[in-house]
């Protein structure tokens, strides 16, 4: 079987690193993209030593069309397997409704949703010639939203509220006598505080967007959101 082609955007340490080794460990080849690939050279490194191909490309995901343009570039050079997009990147500003500017809340949503839905309709031609799967970063406060962390919540409902428009639209789209390649779309929800050494531990996180993705790619029901509750 060839392993997916795992696309990440929103690399760096944390989740992004736990979910890059997880594709690592079973032999995917990696696309990290962020936006100071400079400053994570020693996780890379990391990475490279468990003998997976990694590509790095800069691109800003407060920048959606630039984000697609250098997607489109950076993944027609990689190889020709499946692909799986995991959208890892957020923008939050801690402050109450009351008082988060508007403006300020745009910009958060420009990263968390906006740049998410253009990353996605870069690679989904791809992803619907090749199979695979988009994937993305859920947050708990989707479903139990904090007053005083108010755009994080309203960011996270918001991409939530995507990924189940695009699965809607992808499954409608598949006929029964369909034998092309798989296209999967789910989520893993982060329901607490990612730590280190934590039931929250970035690596247990990166192994449940690897479990989430082989059930998409076998076709399995079940929920496209899954609930990591650590």
């Amino acid at each position: 079987m060839v392993e997916p082609l795992c696309v990440l955007v929103g690399y760096g340490p944390g989740v992004g690193h736990g979910v890059a080794t997880a594709f690592a460990r079973r032999g995917s080849p990696l696309l990290l993209c962020c936006r100071r690939p400079e400053r994570h050279q020693a996780l890379i490194a990391d990475l490279e030593q468990l003998g997976s191909d990694v590509a790095v490309a800069a691109v800003d995901a407060s920048d959606p069309e630039g984000l697609a343009l250098a997607l489109l570039s950076a993944v027609s050079t990689c190889p020709s397997a499946p692909l799986v997009l995991v959208y890892n990147a957020v923008a939050s500003t801690a402050a109450l409704p009351s008082v988060l500017s508007p403006a300020r809340l745009a910009a958060d949503l420009q990263v968390d949703t906006v740049a998410a839905l253009a990353a996605a309709q870069a690679v989904l031609p791809l992803v619907r010639l090749r199979g695979g799967a988009l994937l993305f970063t859920g947050g708990g406060m989707a479903h139990h939203p904090v007053a005083a962390l108010a755009s994080i919540g309203i960011g996270k409902a918001a991409l939530r509220a995507l990924m189940l428009c695009l699965g809607q639209e992808l499954s409608a789209s598949a006929s029964p006598q369909d034998q092309g390649p798989t296209v999967g779309v789910g989520m893993v929800t982060i329901m607490g505080q990612v730590a280190a050494g934590t039931p929250f531990d970035p690596g247990a996180i990166g192994e449940a967007f690897v479990a989430l993705q082989q059930r998409l790619a076998l076709g399995e029901p079940g929920p496209l959101e899954v609930l990591f509750q650590g």
